[in-house]
């Protein structure tokens, strides 16, 4: 979600509250923690419509790892964090994704995935350390970075793939135009009016984060 408006509107205002643990992050710390992973995902060499990955449950990272595409122009794929080793491999080469975000819980399928993908030059641990130039933590690979937005934003998109019951997964690839990141997609748009969001309601989340239903 986009929530430049609502970091300078409502600044300590909560964006989202973990249900599982009751943490909160406000709209000011969540722009900020995407403004500093765009930067980096940009320093990165990650240009308009390229693509990463993250392979995480669900946490209070997850959004921002998404967040930051929404406003680089960028593909992120969300991937079910109960594939094993070969089929994360698989959808990480398939989806042609440079840069890799997990957790500490699944670390050790990631890293053994990532020994079969040449392409991805770093992962980022959400909540766990760093062990290499290539293997490091969120904050600490962040920390560095602006928290306002990069020069050059537009509207990154999800590129989900199917459960593969017919084969392997295939990437649900849509068209990427140069909007700006607080302009909603149609499929956006259409969501909104179905499901009437408005300011101030609040939106629950059962789900899987990886998957395109929430």
């Amino acid at each position: 979600m986009y929530s430049g408006k609502y970091a300078i509107e409502h600044p300590d205002k909560p964006a989202f509250i973990m249900a599982k643990t009751g943490e909160a992050v406000s709209y000011r710390d969540y722009e900020a923690r995407c403004n500093r992973l765009a930067h980096l995902l940009r320093a990165q060499g990650l240009e308009f419509r390229d693509h990463y990955a993250i392979f995480m449950e669900n946490n209070v990272h997850y959004i921002e790892s998404c967040g930051a595409g929404e406003r680089a122009g960028l593909y992120y794929t969300c991937i079910n964090s109960y594939l094993t080793a070969d089929e994360l491999a698989y959808i990480v080469n398939n989806s042609e994704s440079r840069f890799l975000i997990t957790s500490q819980a699944l670390r050790d399928v990631a890293l053994a995935a990532l020994a079969k993908c040449p392409n991805v030059r770093l992962c980022l641990i959400a909540d766990g350390p760093g062990e290499s130039a290539a293997v490091v933590n969120l904050d600490e690979a962040t920390a560095a970075f602006p928290d306002q937005p990069i020069g050059d934003e537009f509207r990154g998109l999800a590129m989900l793939y199917s459960s593969g019951t017919t084969g392997k997964p295939k990437g649900i690839l849509r068209p990427m135009g140069r909007a700006a990141p607080d302009e909603s997609a149609p499929l956006h748009k259409f969501l909104q009016k179905l499901w009437r969001y408005r300011e101030g309601m609040t939106f629950l989340a059962p789900a899987p984060l990886y998957h395109s239903a929430p």
